[in-house]
């Protein structure tokens, strides 16, 4: 379950008018309690640990060769993206990758940026804040859904300075 289906569901249990909901899946547990007022809605999220069914072990053999180290794929990832520069989100707000609905999008995967261009927008207060690259490079990934809600500091963009 991702943020966004969280989101969704905390939004559709304070219109319920429910004081209290608990949903428990395979790898999850939520419990989302309401008060009488809007703001006092609290989540709590928390991942539930799955035991292991305990197998018994053949004494290990002398003959056996080790099994080579391969890094797992999360490993592996991160060390691709640490070559990466990350642009972060300055504020809180909703992150607009156009200027308006019939415009087109200020970058692309793939794109060359330079110092000072713009990548996105972010909406905060019914003011647009247009966010500008502090860096040159190419966009290799970009990390927000167009019309979703940002935090400070959560990741935007990945760029390839090189």
């Amino acid at each position: 379950m991702d943020i966004k289906e969280i989101q969704n569901l905390i939004k559709f249990v304070a219109k319920s008018g429910a004081s209290e909901v608990k949903l428990e899946m395979d790898d999850i547990k939520i419990t989302i309690k309401t008060g009488s007022d809007p703001e006092a809605t609290s989540v709590h999220y928390a991942p539930v640990a799955t035991q292991m069914p305990q197998q018994q072990v053949a004494a290990p053999v002398a003959d056996a060769k080790p099994a080579p180290d391969t890094p797992t794929p999360a490993v592996t990832a991160a060390a691709e993206n640490s070559k990466y520069i990350t642009i972060k989100s300055p504020i809180i707000g909703t992150f607009y990758r156009k200027p308006a609905p019939d415009k087109p999008l200020f970058v692309e995967v793939g794109q060359t940026i330079a110092e000072g261009d713009v990548l996105c927008v972010i909406e905060a207060m019914k003011l647009f804040n247009e966010i500008e690259s502090e860096i040159s490079g190419k966009i290799v990934k970009i990390l927000v859904d167009d019309s979703s809600p940002v935090e400070f500091d959560q990741p935007l963009f990945l760029v390839d300075p090189s």
